[in-house]
């Protein structure tokens, strides 16, 4: 599949560029920076200093897609929350393709399957493996090709090794454990845990929702993206998103969120 063909399916039947991305993003295009924070669920007040200096932008009535303007230290950023999953990671991607943008952040929560990773860790994905369904769509040229599930989705090179660079320096410095990992991105959490044991032998160590796709879209819509990952549970150690975990690791997780991760994205921006 080619970007092109992607977005001459949606001209067909009625669609223009700037129909497309009112109806993905709730911004035209041209509100959209180079640069973007792409974030699930996270709004800019999860960072320090970000939310007093963001505008919220977007006229959506739900919850999400939201945009909020932000500029920190000369650099402006777009922020968008898409909501939680694949699909609606790999459609607000999609769209930004049609705008200036160049360079995506995703920012979000990952669950670790290892238990030399802790809640609260700070994470960098070397790659993604395709578990969801959304990608199938954008990888092969039929829906009647070889279904894509396990295929390895990749982060872009240059972007993420200044991510990683950063992201060890800082980590180091602060004294909070970093490393990069293997994720592999599934569509359910409710079912997931049935399958653990499948994908901890696939080689991965974090699980997450939505990276396989956007990095496959990003990548489609020629746009250099990497990812930064909070590590919010932890299944083999009965951390899990559903019980386990202690108030002390959580608030210890939004503080290295709250001060470390602005620090390193602003580093990786410059």
């Amino acid at each position: 599949m080619i970007y092109k063909d992607i977005i001459d399916g949606m001209k067909k039947y009625g669609s223009s560029e700037e129909d497309i991305c009112i109806s993905t993003l709730g911004v035209s295009k041209e509100k959209i920076s180079e640069t973007v924070i792409i974030a699930p669920w996270w709004k800019p007040s999860v960072f320090k200093n970000f939310e007093e200096n963001a505008s919220l932008i977007s006229k959506s009535e739900s919850s999400h897609p939201q945009i909020w303007e932000i500029e920190i230290n000369n650099t402006k950023i777009s922020w968008v929350r898409t909501g939680i999953g694949a699909p609606l990671i790999m459609d607000a991607i999609l769209a930004l393709g049609l705008t200036r943008c160049t360079q995506i952040i995703f920012v979000g929560s990952v669950g670790a399957l290892s238990s030399n990773i802790n809640i609260g860790d700070i994470v960098v994905p070397k790659y993604s493996i395709c578990g969801d369904g959304a990608s199938r769509y954008i990888l092969n040229d039929s829906l009647d090709e070889k279904d894509v599930y396990g295929i390895k989705s990749y982060p872009d090179t240059s972007m993420n090794e200044a991510l990683v660079s950063n992201s060890k320096r800082i980590c180091k410095d602060k004294n909070v454990h970093f490393d990069t990992v293997t994720a592999f991105s599934i569509d359910t959490i409710f079912a997931q845990y049935a399958h653990v044991d499948e994908i901890i032998a696939s080689g991965c160590d974090t699980i997450e929702m939505e990276t396989a796709a956007g990095f496959s879209a990003a990548k489609l819509a020629g746009i250099s993206m990497c990812a930064l990952f909070s590590v919010s549970d932890n299944t083999v150690t009965k951390k899990s998103l559903i019980s386990g975990r202690t108030k002390q690791e959580m608030d210890y997780r939004r503080k290295t969120r709250y001060e470390i991760f602005p620090e390193i994205i602003i580093n990786t921006l410059k």
